[in-house]
């Protein structure tokens, strides 16, 4: 009978009695032989288990004991792998799969200070406690549990071993300056990757040891370290546990670790177990911290060296003695309390939380009928929660499994078809790959329970195959990522003292044993940028070797090489078929740049000589080429005083000056002198002196990147941005502030406001304003009114005007005010005030008697400034109602159309808000005498009228400006007369007024709407 079925033995216990006769216990620090000592005991008998702490040392373990005595004689059971030939001998687990009951000869528990671990230790205290070898029982670990130990197993022999070798403290050194032969501890996966990921980089390769990964992924990454191909591992504290590898340095790259309860500081003992790792048998080994971690304190680095650790006081402990009767005496059994001083109750683990999480299930809670069914929900709540997700769906998952054991006896095949085949895929990265065998393992595990499923082998193969694939394509990733197979190669060469082999592709790649060291681009060696490392010195020298003859022969190439196969980008770099060879830096002049090698040393000598003064040539070249003009402009020979003076105005200024700065010295300019400027090129326009061949894409691109070599303003998307615009003949741009306002004017476009219009646009422009300007009434010839003239001296902007510019009203409102025109806006009361005192003919200040009062004129507005080039804008046309009646007109539609299409409107709605007609913009200059208009005629020369007359007025230079020498100023309103002072009695004849003109449609819709009302 069950002994907690009685009610007065209920939740009671008495220690099973667990005397240390026949026990030995082998204590004391790494590298003492301890493992190897118990696998020589266990064959010396019949029969014998070993209890490991990891399922990788049981596999190492067992791959040792295979090797001497076969494969038939040993069996190994962990938890997700069981491999039992029959017969076999000699059984290696890990200690949660160790039996109840040892039937052998020879028992051993490895490490079994882990009995203090929260989480595993109470395992380690019930098998230390029970498990017995007939024969011999040996238990291995830390000195540190000693005392323990010999208070719970009276009797016990303990002996202790020296380590075999010397452990010193190395101090704190950086990842990148590890000595070789070194593993790197860090505490969780993600840091491994990251320091794995480092030295790659860095150093070149690294294999990585986690306790999460498979037994033959971890055996792949170990092999890849012992065979030499990386020198360095990064690992968890799982390579404390007993793992032999080829460690000199270990390297702490943290010194805390989450235990499952919390964040803490490793113990001193903990820091031993792992920094022991280093040194081998005799050969001795050092520790350290990396710059990741502060360097170790004096008393610590003693303890490690000296191996001397405070003992452990008590082990955790959870009672085997278990009752099934009802769940709730499952539960009050494993809550029982210790009864020794040196055992204490342990927290409750994983186990035992999803327990509690199922019991809470009505359903669940159903199904525990019997006394059985609740043992087989404690046997379900026992499987390990490998996933590692949430608590809550691990019990979820148990509570799944159990309801199908409870009610079919085993778990539905289906379903378990369906989870096993969710992992079954080989693709994606590593972190993919890690969770996929981690999932398997669960499933592994499941298979490997008696009874469980209806065909258990089948289930225990598919899942081997799984985790097996999985592992391999794992070591594979890990390999691809945290391994450089070229650093592999060198590093073995290296060490063989072998010459390495160099070459050159034709694409200009070195190749170094036939693995990609860098490229060589132009005279510049440039090593791949994962070439860093030990090995990168020797790769770089022996690439070095390879190139020293290239360097020659490139050289005599280049200084061949026709000019068509050498460019100058817009950012100063020459280019030799593509690679850069050369920059172009200022020098005394802006047009004399230098040219600064991009070579490396070993261009050397007259190869070097050879390709600068062929870079120098062809930059010569292409400045005295393409910008000739500023050259001739430069060699004043044959100019005389002012003409010298304003060739070298315009020479400085890279071919654009803004006339109103030169005014009075174009001016004093006589015709010789003009024509003297005239056969270098300069053209005198209205706004600007300028050199129209140099307002091309070519050389305006060489002349702005050689004045942004001098300047130090290298605003390579500015000035492309600029050029590319030119070069697809855009006649104005919006203005970016970001770009430096002298690149507008260096690549022909002037900034006025918003809009940057192309110069010699505006010259256009300048010719359709000046005779609209210039119109002064109809004359005795009967000469037609320019388009957008307007009664007196003013113009409107026309839709030909609109369009050179490719602007809107608001934007040719910025663009007329930056050349100095002032908007005046006519609504609808002034509009109708000078319809009602029109005549039919145009009128305006020229046309009023000298002693009469002047003629409602346009409404008065400030004048701007002449010299503001931006302004707030006076609402175009657009923006107060609607389009102006001649623009409202469509193409097809005449205007006596559109007239009696509006007085239709009016007759439907007779009492409508009044729409003001659509304010007209009336443009003049800013100047007091108006009339005068862009300066000088049409043509290629405007603003020289041709006929050596030389300017003159106060106001040269600005729109309105000089006619040339012997024009006369026009007479005041006293002197309005063609007599010389007289008033001008002549009755001029009558003329029809301009149908076309806004006075005649503003006199037509006045018509049509004083009918309608009478």
């Amino acid at each position: 009978m069950n002994r907690f079925s009685h009610p007065e033995l209920k939740y009671t216990r008495a220690l099973p009695a667990a005397p240390g006769r026949g026990v030995t216990a082998v204590l004391g620090p790494t590298n003492t032989g301890k493992t190897h000592l118990a696998i020589e005991r266990m064959l010396a008998h019949e029969s014998g288990m070993i209890g490991l702490p990891l399922r990788l040392l049981a596999r190492e373990v067992y791959g040792r004991v295979v090797q001497q005595i076969g494969l038939s004689h040993v069996a190994l059971i962990t938890g997700e792998e069981r491999i039992e030939p029959p017969g076999a001998r000699f059984r290696i687990c890990t200690v949660e799969a160790m039996p109840p009951k040892a039937d052998c000869h020879f028992v051993a528990i490895d490490e079994v200070q882990l009995a203090v671990n929260l989480d595993r230790g109470h395992v380690f205290t019930d098998r230390l406690l029970h498990l017995r070898g007939s024969r011999e029982t040996m238990l291995l670990g830390a000195a540190t549990v000693r005392p323990v130990l010999e208070q719970l197993l009276l009797g016990i022999q303990v002996v202790g071993r020296p380590r075999m070798s010397q452990l010193h403290y190395a101090g704190q050194k950086k990842i990148t300056r590890l000595p070789r032969r070194c593993a790197i501890v860090a505490f969780s996966a993600d840091e491994v990757y990251a320091i794995a990921e480092l030295i790659r980089r860095q150093r070149g390769a690294a294999a990585v040891v986690l306790g999460s990964l498979s037994p033959r992924t971890r055996n792949a990454q170990v092999a890849l370290y012992q065979s030499g191909d990386v020198d360095f591992l990064v690992a968890t504290d799982a390579i404390g546990m007993g793992l032999n590898l080829d460690v000199d340095h270990v390297a702490f790259a943290q010194d805390q670790k989450f235990d499952g309860y919390h964040h803490r500081r490793l113990k001193p003992a903990e820091f031993a177990q792992i920094a022991g790792r280093a040194g081998r048998h005799v050969r001795d080994g050092t520790f350290g911290t990396t710059g990741r971690v502060d360097p170790f304190e004096d008393e610590l680095v003693e303890r490690l060296e000296s191996h001397e650790f405070p003992p452990e006081k008590v082990f955790q402990w959870r009672s085997r003695v278990l009752s099934f009767d009802t769940i709730g005496d499952l539960i009050g059994s494993l809550e029982q309390p210790a009864r020794s001083p040196q055992l204490v109750k342990a927290p409750m683990a994983t186990d035992q939380r999803a327990l509690t999480a199922m019991a809470g299930l009505d359903d669940i809670r159903d199904r525990l009928t019997t006394s059985d069914r609740v043992e087989l929900l404690w046997q379900v709540a026992q499987v390990p929660d490998y996933r590692k997700i949430a608590p809550a769906n691990h019990a979820d998952l148990l509570a799944t499994l159990f309801r199908d054991l409870a009610d079919d006896g085993v778990i539905d095949e289906d379903w378990f078809a369906a989870q096993v085949r969710q992992t079954d895929n080989t693709l994606g990265e590593i972190d993919a790959l890690s969770t996929r065998i981690a999932h398997v393992r669960t499933w592994t595990f499941l298979s490997h329970r008696a009874g469980w499923l209806r065909d258990g082998p089948h289930w225990r193969a598919e899942t081997r195959a799984i985790e097996d694939r999985l592992s391999d394509a794992l070591h594979e990733r890990l390999t691809k990522r945290f391994v450089d197979r070229r650093t592999s190669v060198l590093m073995k060469r290296l060490r063989e003292n072998t010459m390495l082999e160099a070459e050159i592709a034709p694409t200009g790649a070195v190749m170094v044993e036939g693995h990609h060291v860098g490229d060589l681009n132009g005279f510049r060696f440039s090593a791949d940028a994962t070439a860093d490392g030990p090995d990168a010195k020797a790769a770089r020298a022996a690439a070095q070797k390879a190139l020293a003859g290239e360097f020659e022969a490139r050289a005599v190439r280049l200084s061949a090489a026709p000019n068509s196969d050498i460019v100058l980008d817009q950012d100063a770099t020459l280019r030799w078929v593509g690679a850069p060879v050369g920059r172009v830096v200022a020098g005394e002049d802006v047009m004399r740049p230098r040219v600064l090698l991009l070579a490396d040393e070993q261009l050397t000598g007259p190869a070097r000589d050879k390709v600068a003064a062929r870079l120098e040539r062809w930059l010569a070249y292409q400045t005295n080429t393409l910008l000739k003009p500023l050259a001739d402009l430069k060699m004043t020979d044959g100019m005389e005083g002012l003409a010298r003076g304003i060739a070298f105005q315009v020479a400085e200024n890279m071919g654009v000056v803004e006339r109103c700065l030169i005014a009075d010295d174009v001016k004093s300019l006589n015709q010789d002198q003009r024509a003297a400027l005239r056969a270098k090129g300069v053209r005198f326009g209205a706004y600007h002196i300028f050199v129209p061949a140099l307002l091309k894409p070519a050389p305006a691109g060489l002349a702005s990147l050689l004045w942004a070599v001098a300047n130090e303003k290298l605003d390579t998307e500015g000035r492309e941005e600029l050029l590319a615009a030119l070069a697809a003949g855009r006649t104005s741009l919006p203005v970016v502030e970001a770009h430096h306002p002298a690149f507008y004017g260096l690549c022909g476009f002037r900034v006025l406001g918003r809009k940057a219009v192309r110069i010699d646009i505006l010259e256009r422009l300048a010719d359709l304003i000046r005779p609209a300007i210039s119109w002064r009434g109809p004359s005795g010839n009967g000469a037609k009114r320019p388009e957008g003239a307007w009664n007196g001296v003013g113009f409107m902007a026309t839709p030909a005007m609109l369009s050179i510019l490719g602007a809107s009203h608001d934007d040719m409102a910025d663009v007329l005010r930056g050349l100095g025109y002032r908007g005046e806006a006519l609504d609808e009361p002034k509009i109708e005030a000078q319809l009602a005192e029109w005549d039919g003919t145009p009128t305006g200040e020229a046309d009023n008697p000298p002693d009469e009062p002047k003629q409602q004129a346009a409404p008065e507005v400030a004048e701007e400034p002449a010299a503001k080039t931006t302004a707030e804008p006076t609402p175009s046309a657009s923006e107060v109602t609607s389009p102006s009646i001649e623009a409202q007109t469509p193409e097809n539609t005449s205007t006596s159309e559109t007239v009696a299409e509006a007085a239709a409107v009016n007759q439907t709605e007779p009492e409508p808000e009044p729409e003001p007609i659509k304010q007209i913009m009336i443009w003049r200059p800013q100047r007091e005498d108006r009339g005068r208009g862009p300066r000088g005629r049409a043509g290629d020369n405007a603003g020289d009228n041709g006929r050596g007359r030389k300017p003159s007025g106060k106001h040269a230079g600005k729109p309105g400006g000089d006619k040339g020498q012997g024009a006369k100023r026009p007479k005041r309103d006293d002197q309005r007369g063609r007599g010389g002072g007289k008033p001008n009695t002549h009755k001029k004849p009558e003329k029809l007024a301009d149908p076309d003109s806004p006075f005649a449609k503003l006199a037509a819709l006045k018509a049509n709407l004083e009918g309608k009302d009478g």
